[in-house]
């Protein structure tokens, strides 16, 4: 009675840790099943810059594996890196590490110090097709964008 008492404790134990391990996405098709949405786009415009100079926030897969972009309109590469998107509670997380990111000729002082160590940025849908993204010292509203 005491060994199966153990065993069933050991059980849940690691059904409680699987439970709170936040799932990973590393390419588009996990992703749409992350999010539950099989038509999650790919390609997103920020709608709340002061510059006139939108972000593009595009998510793509290269060779099998997540690959996130962000571009300045004018401007050129902001950041970009093989990534994974996780669940953390309610949470939509993804993130880049500091071995996969790259940052480009857009990006600041201020966000090559706030990146230094990878990129971490939080995904909210606030409504259909409508994405609200932030990290460190920076948040913008993005819309779904269509390729032409």
């Amino acid at each position: 009675m005491i060994r199966a008492a153990a065993a069933l404790l050991a059980c849940l134990a690691t059904a409680g840790e699987s439970l709170a391990a936040p799932h990973c996405a590393a390419n588009i098709e996990e992703l749409r099943a992350l999010v539950s949405d099989p038509a999650f786009p790919l390609k997103w415009r920020e709608t709340t810059m002061d510059d006139g100079k939108p972000l593009v926030f595009s998510l793509q897969e290269r060779r099998g594996v997540l690959f996130l972009e962000f571009v300045k309109t004018g401007e050129g590469l902001w950041a970009e890196g093989i990534g994974v998107v996780c669940r953390d509670g309610s949470e939509i997380v993804a993130r880049i590490a500091r071995e996969q990111l790259r940052l480009g000729p857009a990006a600041n002082g201020v966000t090559r110090y706030l990146l230094s160590n990878g990129g971490e940025f939080r995904l909210t849908k606030t409504e259909p097709g409508r994405l609200r993204i932030e990290t460190a010292g920076w948040a913008g509203t993005f819309s779904a964008r269509e390729d032409p």
